[in-house]
């Protein structure tokens, strides 16, 4: 055991060990049949609809209101006319009795119909697509005569292996990754920052009020949106310069001042927010930060991944690198050698708040709101990334890859326990355990490590 735990393969990569563990884990959880309805089905259901025997097929889509099934439908639809296949009608319906209906008008209108292409759920919880009622409204309308539907043929797989779903897990905890970062800067040098969560709140309200009042409103150009941006993001780098101020200047302990900083800048937020529970943000492209691509990947993702690799950078390259870990290690040591403290403490606190902002422009741009509940206890999830990941509270350790990895670690936590359908209550007693298990593999880890 001892060996085992003082190989290279644990020292440096034990926490990417218990990710795949999970991974598997929760992969096996969720292993069963799978109903695609995502753009590719909806092609290969497109391909086969084709194959239909005859030339007569005109098809009716039929999907729900959301998002999702929109970009399905258009991916059945743009298959079906590529292939030279009528479409008779896309049909985004929020109930079954809103499909009928519109079967019923194409039936009135005489709009030939004979193929519906939809997907499982509708399929199998909508009467209106089943055999014996489509026969039945064929039986009025002779234009739907031989209507049948359609949808993409299940498969045995893992829903935690969609890509749907792992795409859906980097999206949802980028905000909490991306502060991650900031935390692990001050964690490193031994301090604590209690304040990032509330001030992701503080900046989503600065965003929200200031394109309101001073940048065009709902006429914002390109120009104040990203002014609205970059304001609330530098209050919240002006808040992390003061926390630094506070610690080095006056010596109050980290935990002290950003437990009245995030008192503060939650006071604020709901201040801002004029007891609502949100500022509309009206402007147009304020929710493409959040809901725009590069590649076909999210831009928070990229956002993300960006800065987790700037950082390593900083961390593993740079001489505020090698001063960030110098003074967790032993302050007093690295002001004798050289090592500007008060500046370097000053830099990382800025550099959280920072973060802090940036998550709570993401969440303006998410919701197009700023919200004064955005936040909450996020602070705790950003300080047990860091601690999963490696990093010591009593600083001058820990490591940017690290912190990526410990969020992921809470990120396929979360997501499998909402999966299994765990209920609040028993998902933070299982929640908490797990993290916990992390965090004593790390120590043993970092034992083992010392009896070498």
């Amino acid at each position: 055991m001892k060996r085992l735990l003082q190989s290279k393969l644990i020292t440096d990569y034990g926490m990417v060990l218990v990710l795949v563990l999970l991974g598997a884990l929760v992969t096996w959880a969720t292993w069963g049949e799978q109903h695609p309805d995502d753009p590719g089905a909806g092609k290969h259901l497109a391909n086969g609809i084709v194959e239909l025997p005859g030339d007569d097929t005109h098809v009716a889509v039929v999907v729900r209101q959301t998002k999702s099934d929109t970009e399905y439908a258009e991916a059945i639809a743009t298959q079906l006319k590529d292939k030279g296949v009528t479409v008779a009608a896309i049909i985004q319906a929020r109930t079954p009795r809103d499909a009928r209906v519109e079967l019923v008008k194409l039936g009135e209108q005489q709009v030939r119909v004979n193929a519906i292409a939809t997907h499982h759920f509708c399929f199998s919880t909508w009467g209106v697509l089943q055999q014996s009622a489509l026969d039945g409204l064929a039986a009025n309308y002779p234009s739907l005569k031989g209507v049948k539907p359609f949808k993409p043929a299940s498969r045995m797989g893992s829903t935690f292996l969609s890509k749907k779903n792992l795409v859906s897990i980097l999206n949802q905890n980028a905000p909490i990754a991306i502060m991650a970062i900031g935390m692990t800067f001050v964690i490193i040098t031994a301090g604590i920052d209690l304040s990032v969560g509330s001030l992701m709140a503080l900046s989503a309200l600065i965003t929200a009020v200031s394109l309101r009042d001073w940048f065009g409103g709902p006429q914002a150009s390109s120009l104040g949106l990203y002014s609205a941006f970059a304001s609330a993001m530098l209050v919240c780098t002006l808040c992390g310069v003061f926390v630094g101020l506070m610690v080095t200047s006056f010596q109050v302990p980290p935990f002290v001042v950003t437990l009245a900083l995030m008192m503060m800048a939650r006071g604020c937020s709901f201040i801002l927010a004029g007891g609502a529970d949100s500022v509309d943000i009206q402007a147009s492209g304020a929710e493409l930060l959040y809901s725009g691509t590069i590649f076909g990947v999210p831009n928070q993702i990229v956002l993300m991944l960006v800065l987790f690799v700037l950082a390593h950078v900083v961390m593993s390259h740079t001489a505020l690198g090698r001063y960030v870990y110098a003074v967790g290690g032993n302050a007093q040591a690295a002001r004798l050698s050289g090592v500007p403290v008060f500046r370097v403490i000053i830099v990382v606190y800025a550099i959280c708040g920072a973060a802090a902002g940036l998550a709570g422009v993401l969440d303006a741009s998410h919701f197009t709101s700023g919200r004064p509940k955005a936040g909450e206890f996020y602070e705790l999830q950003v300080i047990a990334a860091v601690v999963v990941g490696g990093a010591s509270l009593m600083g001058g350790e820990g490591k940017i890859f690290g912190t990526f990895i410990g969020a992921m670690i809470l990120a396929v936590i979360q997501n499998g326990l909402n999966m299994q359908g765990v209920d609040s209550y028993r998902a933070n007693v299982v929640y908490g355990a797990l993290i916990l298990v992390a965090v004593l593999l790390d120590q043993l880890r970092n034992r083992s490590s010392r009896w070498a």
